[in-house]
């Protein structure tokens, strides 16, 4: 990100005093740009007593094992997110209910919000971004393929929280 959103400026990076933190900052301006997190909104599909998960089909994490999700998008709320990514990834189409986590790390830009669910209807598909998608009983879970540590750590807390475990 070489120039200021505001007048065209060019970026630098600048200890800010009041925050005590480096930051972009527009060299004819002084406009601060502040790289923000990006939130990921993901559902924990449960079908037969058997969790769905979807083998990516894009970096990163290509080839690995996630629960459906993605980005949320301007306009639409982290619940929305999360139930249009399940369809998109999985076709299924899931009521996002209750926060299983949030999930955030010092070396990732990205905040994963994940969900319980219920499915309301559909079968489950593979989307576009999906290599295959497979039903894991609770001692089938791929611990050893998983895409990312989000997933790995929403997972032990949704095997936690799941009824019966």
């Amino acid at each position: 990100m070489p120039y200021c959103f505001a007048c065209g400026g060019k970026l630098e990076w600048r200890l800010v005093e009041s925050e005590q933190r480096d930051r972009l900052v527009c060299t004819r301006c002084g406009r601060i740009t502040y790289l923000d997190p990006k939130v990921a909104a993901c559902t924990i599909p449960v079908i037969g007593g058997r969790v769905l998960l979807a083998r990516r089909g894009i970096e990163p994490g290509l080839g690995l094992w996630v629960f459906p999700g993605g980005y949320v998008e301007r306009g639409e709320t982290v619940p929305q997110a999360a139930e249009r990514e399940t369809f998109e990834e999985v076709r299924l189409r899931v009521r996002a209910t209750r926060p299983v986590g949030v999930y955030s790390y010092p070396d990732s830009v990205v905040v994963v919000v994940v969900y319980h669910c219920d499915v309301v209807g559909g079968e489950p598909a593979r989307g576009t971004e999906t290599q295959e998608v497979r039903l894991f009983g609770r001692d089938e879970i791929p611990w050893d393929r998983l895409a990312f540590p989000s997933t790995r750590d929403a997972l032990r807390d949704f095997v936690t929280q799941w009824p019966g475990g």
